[in-house]
């Protein structure tokens, strides 16, 4: 690993572990960003909606590759109906959107994962409420999206066999259309930043399941 490489942007931390460079967002990763879902989180449709409970899920989660298809069903199939809300739906016509399974369905406005504030197992996303059931990391259960955000990755090949990643923070851009529409996008301003430690920290499982162990530890110790 090359731990004396100067990034040419001084806003990108940056980390070469001979298959990949990564290049990491400095700026938030250093900063007290906090996910504000169930307190205070203004949500992704057009209007504030924090009485919702819909934080990001109002759109259905987009999936990876077939792969992650298949281990969604199967994990789904896992999850008692006491901590599923629509598990009754996810029976009959199954948790994707079609039969692309490229997306999850979207279920009365939100996707159909998400548990709606009252329920009685529990608000929030039923997968994510199943693996700590489990006393299992919800990243093992939940798709990557889901999991990763706030952070995005960015990938381009650089020949070699070598490539390049970049770790950020999502941006408005990054949702698409719907990112011009939403009332509020929690990278955004001055909301969310209220946390009481830097984000390479509180999201350490995330990165350090992203970029692995040894890079994640140089990269703690260079933002610390």
């Amino acid at each position: 690993m090359d731990e004396t490489a100067e990034p040419a942007d001084p806003d990108l931390e940056i980390i070469d572990d001979g298959s990949t460079v990564w290049r990491f967002d400095r700026a938030f990763l250093s900063s007290a960003w906090t996910c504000l879902w169930g307190r205070g989180c203004l949500g992704i449709l057009d209007e504030p909606a924090e009485e919702l409970g819909q934080g990001c899920c109002s759109v259905g989660a987009e999936l990876g590759d077939e792969d992650e298809a298949r281990m969604i069903s199967a994990l789904a199939a896992m999850v008692e109906p006491d901590r599923f809300q629509f598990h009754a739906e996810a029976l009959a016509d199954g948790v994707f959107s079609d039969h692309a399974r490229t997306n999850t369905r979207v279920v009365d406005g939100a996707c159909i994962f998400l548990n709606r504030p009252g329920f009685a197992g529990g608000a929030g996303c039923a997968l994510h409420l199943a693996a700590v059931d489990a006393d299992e990391s919800p990243i093992e259960w939940k798709p990557s999206v889901c999991w990763q955000l706030p952070l995005r990755i960015d990938w381009l090949a650089l020949g070699d066999d070598r490539e390049q990643a970049t770790v950020r923070r999502w941006t408005r851009a990054d949702w698409g259309a719907e990112g011009e529409t939403m009332a509020w996008c929690c990278t955004e301003g001055d909301r969310a930043y209220i946390g009481d430690r830097a984000v390479v920290e509180s999201l350490r499982a995330e990165l350090e399941d992203i970029v692995g162990p040894e890079v994640y530890v140089e990269l703690r110790r260079r933002l610390t």
